[in-house]
């Protein structure tokens, strides 16, 4: 397995164009993921250079099998510097460390604090929590 990094400086790689990781993160995100249209702002968020961030991808045989989505917030300290928007393992592959291994390429890429939204019974949780992350604040969205 390899682990393909993409920002705004390397662009949109051949191989793995945005609507390919779109439709690996709805597939793979289940019930806590978002629609492909969603994904795919927050993959050109990343890719561009006014805003920036970074893409993971764990690829095995040429097919994605994991993916992290980072968003450069432009802030730090009373936001921190970084949102991990998504992040999606192969069903067929939970369990066997791939989210840890993407969650630590993701820690150790990422200038500044990090933070991210997670559903409380997202069995991730757990991940997030072994590694560091701390439950600070309720999070409340006024819809319109």
């Amino acid at each position: 397995m390899k682990f393909i990094h993409i920002d705004p400086a390397s662009g949109e790689n051949v191989l793995y164009t945005n609507h390919r990781i779109a439709a690996f993160l709805e597939r793979h995100l289940e019930q806590f993921g978002d629609r492909q249209e969603d994904i795919l702002e927050c993959l050109a968020y990343v890719l561009d250079p006014e805003r920036g961030g970074f893409m993971v991808l764990a690829v095995e045989d040429e097919e994605p099998v994991g993916a992290v989505v980072v968003n450069r917030t432009g802030m730090k300290g009373y936001i921190p510097e970084n949102i991990l928007v998504y992040i999606a393992v192969h069903r067929e592959r939970r369990g066997k460390g791939l989210g840890k291994a993407l969650m630590q390429q993701a820690m150790d890429r990422a200038v500044g604090a990090i933070a991210l939204h997670v559903e409380p019974d997202n069995p991730a949780r757990k991940l997030y929590e072994a590694l560091g992350f701390t439950n600070k604040y309720l999070e409340m969205r006024l819809h319109r």
